[in-house]
């Protein structure tokens, strides 16, 4: 009688351990964004499975020399994206292109060379199969691993597009916004509240020029902490000065949830940033970033995951570039978008 006590004692053990189990992944895969249709988790396990370790080795090194190339992959990402999508558009050069565009001002060249370095190291070992749209993607998100951020998969499968838009840079969002701004502008692609204060998160590494928060500084903006306040007017002496300033003053070169200990002591760079810690709609979530990292990198992950999947082009759509910079037939491509938005300007008068 003991033993089969014994038996069906460890018996339910088992099936509690197996019900356990069974729901933590189950909410782990809900808490993941749906992945569009053309793009997988596994898109290139047949036809380049070795995609993750090449850039992840290759990130590894390049940090090892110059962090500063994290927060400024992770930026190219975001900036990309919120265009015309996730297809390398900002990648491209042009006279001007989008990168030349007051919003992408101070992008990182090493970044964007380093981008179309991991590119040449992929296709030489797996062909021309992995768009740089995707390699974008993948860097970004290694940029957050490898700066102590959390570890997530990412759906792949994109096509490069073969055109930009100058206009269109005009979605991005602003540092001067306050959070009724910013909340307008990803509501536009379709981010919730949780969205919006997540990403920001991404401001807890990296640097910004002085233009982008001198709007804080002259006159005195009341919501920033005073001792900040006189280190950044050392700092910044007029808004054109080319120095630069910690988005995170904790721990400015790791990814972690110290950027919403630091809107919490009015000591956020931009006003986007600390007007999340004054806005009703978004301070709780302040709060709950700053007492719980693994909530903000869960929250995180998922909104990263939805970026990465904006208007993306699959399948037969765009193209898979040879090199990064400019499109396969790069002289027709790129004049036809330069001549569509001069006649769409035209038109308007």
């Amino acid at each position: 009688m003991a033993k089969n006590s014994a038996s069906t004692t460890c018996f339910y053990s088992l099936l509690l351990i197996s019900s356990i189990l069974f729901a933590s992944h189950f909410h782990a895969s809900e808490a993941q964004a749906p992945v569009v249709k053309g793009l997988a988790y596994n898109f290139f396990g047949q036809t380049c499975p070795n995609l993750e370790n090449i850039v992840r080795n290759h990130l590894t090194k390049v940090f090892k020399s110059d962090n500063g190339q994290a927060p400024g992959l992770l930026r190219i990402f975001f900036h990309d994206c919120f265009v015309q999508g996730c297809d390398g558009s900002l990648l491209l050069d042009g006279n001007p292109g989008e990168r030349e565009q007051p919003p992408n001002a101070g992008m990182r060249t090493e970044a964007l060379k380093t981008i179309d370095d991991i590119r040449a190291l992929v296709h030489k070992e797996c062909g021309r199969t992995v768009s740089c749209a995707d390699i974008t993607v993948l860097a970004a998100r290694e940029a957050v691993f490898l700066s102590g951020g959390p570890n997530f998969p990412v759906p792949l499968g994109r096509k490069d597009g073969t055109t930009f838009s100058i206009k269109l840079t005009s979605n991005l969002p602003q540092p001067f916004n306050t959070t009724s701004v910013t909340l307008k502008t990803f509501a536009a692609q379709n981010f919730d509240v949780t969205d919006v204060v997540a990403l920001s998160g991404a401001h807890t590494f990296g640097r910004a020029h002085c233009g982008t928060f001198f709007n804080r500084l002259s006159p005195l903006d009341p919501t920033l902490d005073q001792t900040l306040a006189n280190n950044l007017k050392a700092t910044c002496p007029n808004a054109n000065s080319g120095n630069t300033a910690n988005l995170d003053i904790r721990t400015p070169t790791v990814f972690d949830n110290k950027y919403y200990l630091d809107l919490r002591s009015k000591q956020g760079l931009f006003t986007s940033d600390q007007d999340l810690n004054i806005d009703s709609r978004t301070k709780g979530l302040v709060n709950d970033f700053a007492v719980d990292q693994n909530l903000f990198f869960e929250k995180f992950a998922n909104a990263f995951i939805k970026v990465s999947q904006l208007n993306v082009l699959v399948g037969n759509q765009g193209e898979i570039r040879a090199k990064c910079n400019v499109v396969n037939g790069a002289k027709k491509s790129v004049l036809k978008t330069l001549v569509d938005e001069g006649m769409e300007l035209m038109n308007q008068f």
